[in-house]
Parts: C-alpha cells; sequence; structure tokens
C-alpha cells in the first residue's frame, strides 16, 4: 500500500516538472518586459545646451591686483592773455584774473629785450591750461603769484633762467631766483648780452625828455573842435568823445579843451581807437 502511494507521488511530480519550467521562464520574460518599459520612460539627464551667444564665464583671480581708481584730472586756469613778460590774464571759471609774476621783474615793452620777453612767456603759456600758486595782491589789484606751466616747470623760474627777466630782489629773497639770475648773466643769456642791461625798476623811474610841441601842425578846425583829456600823468592821448572806452577806464578829472591846446599844450595825440568817422 505504501509503495503504490510513493509510485503514485513520484509519478504526480514527474509530470508537473516542464509545467513549472514554462512558469519560472515565462515569469522571467515577463520581468525583463516589464523593466524595459521603465527605462523608456525614465527621461535621461543631459546637460542643457550652451547659449553660444552668452560669454564664457571665467573664475576671477582673486590673487589678481585690482587696479586702483584714478584720480579725475582737473583743469588748471588757462592763459588767455600776455600783457607783458611777466603780467597775465587767466580765465578762472568764466572770470578773468590778472596775475603779476612773483619774484621776477622783466623789461618794459619799450625797453631792450622787453617784446622777446613777452614773446618766450607768451611761447610757453599762452592758451595752455595752468596751475597758478598764490600769493597776495599787489597795489593795482593784481594777483601776485607763481605760474607752473603743464609740464612742471615754474614759469617764473623760466623766465629768468633763460635771461628774459630779473630777480626782484626788492620783494623777493628766493634762492633758486637767485642762483638762475646769477647763471644767466655768467653764460650771458637773453638781455645779459647786452654790456650795460638796465633793470626795469631802474628804466621805469627815467623820464623821457620833455617835447616841445608848441609850434606843432593841427588838423584844420583843431582850434574850435572840442576834445577830452584824462587828467593823468600817464596818459597820453586826447579822444573825440567821452564815449571811448579808454576814456572811461580814467580815474582822475576828465577835462575838455580843443583839439589844438590838446595838441600843443597837453602834449597829447588822437586816441586812434575813437577816432571820428
Amino acid at each position: 500500500m505504501n509503495k503504490s502511494i510513493l509510485y503514485l507521488l513520484l509519478f504526480t511530480s514527474l509530470l508537473a516538472a516542464p509545467a513549472c519550467k514554462q512558469d519560472n521562464e515565462k515569469a522571467r520574460e515577463e520581468f525583463r518586459q516589464r523593466r524595459g518599459a521603465v527605462e523608456q520612460n525614465t527621461p535621461e539627464t543631459t546637460a542643457p545646451p550652451e547659449d553660444p551667444t552668452r560669454p564664457d564665464v571665467v573664475p576671477r583671480d582673486k590673487t589678481e591686483a585690482v587696479p586702483e581708481t584714478e584720480a579725475p584730472t582737473v583743469p588748471g586756469d588757462r592763459v588767455v592773455g600776455v600783457k607783458d613778460g611777466d603780467t597775465f590774464e587767466l580765465l578762472r571759471n568764466g572770470q578773468t584774473i590778472t596775475v603779476r609774476l612773483l619774484g621776477v621783474d622783466t623789461p618794459e615793452k619799450n625797453q631792450a629785450y622787453g617784446q622777446r620777453a613777452k614773446q618766450f612767456a607768451s611761447d610757453l603759456a599762452f592758451g595752455k591750461n595752468v596751475r597758478l600758486i598764490e600769493g597776495n595782491k599787489d597795489r593795482y589789484g593784481r594777483t601776485v603769484g607763481t605760474i607752473i606751466l603743464p609740464d612742471g616747470r615754474s614759469l617764473n623760474e623760466e623766465l629768468v633762467r633763460e635771461g628774459f627777466a630779473w630777480h626782484y630782489t626788492a620783494y623777493s629773497k628766493d634762492k633758486t631766483l637767485a642762483n638762475l639770475e646769477a647763471d644767466a648773466r655768467r653764460f650771458k643769456r637773453g638781455l645779459w648780452q647786452d654790456p650795460n642791461p638796465v633793470a626795469p625798476w631802474d628804466f621805469r623811474k627815467q623820464k623821457p625828455a620833455p617835447v616841445d610841441n608848441s609850434k606843432a601842425p593841427v588838423p584844420a578846425g583843431a582850434s574850435k573842435r572840442q576834445v577830452y583829456l584824462c587828467d593823468s600823468s600817464g596818459s597820453s592821448v586826447y579822444h573825440y568823445s567821452t564815449n571811448c572806452s579808454v576814456l572811461k577806464r580814467c580815474k582822475e578829472q576828465v577835462i575838455t579843451v580843443t583839439e589844438a591846446e590838446a595838441i600843443r599844450q597837453h602834449n597829447r595825440r588822437a586816441d586812434k581807437s575813437c577816432s571820428p568817422k
């Protein structure tokens, strides 16, 4: 009986083995299919496309020196006029100021080397932006100071160095100016070529010889025509109108005389800037 049951169980297992093998293979195939479907539905992680118009970002080297901010350029005073070798007009903030150079004295315009000194100063400074080191003001209201040229040189010193100015010792004890004048004298630069140069302050003290115009010729109608004089020793002209710009600057009394008197008694000549048409 037992043997019969044992043979029956063995026979049954042999029949079921192929069916189990088929079921396992079917299960594995279904698993592979499901895994493939999952992988197809999972999006791949890809790098974003590069923008060709966007510049490459280069990491900053922290050891690189950062340039310092440059100081703004401050324009100086512009030289707009050269009256003579040591007197200038500067334009500052829309206003004109008259500057007299400190410590130097150039020859007068009607003195030897006067025009050459003016031209030398004009070549160095006219139309340029300069720096003014201000001092005091003189009795004429002019600013006394030192003009520094765009290249850093002192105009005061250059005039003395090249023999176009004297060291004005009455108002300056500057040793640099004194040494520059000594060198200019030694090497006979500029006015020092003259065997007997006259200092400007001495030249200004010289009085011109009196002129006798008592018999000078006068224009027709001069004995009746009225003209106007500035009663100042520094004036040498007469004016046909009180509206003349030169006469308006007169700080003394304005007197009225005939044209003949202006010529013969006051030794005046006609102001050509406002002559009658």
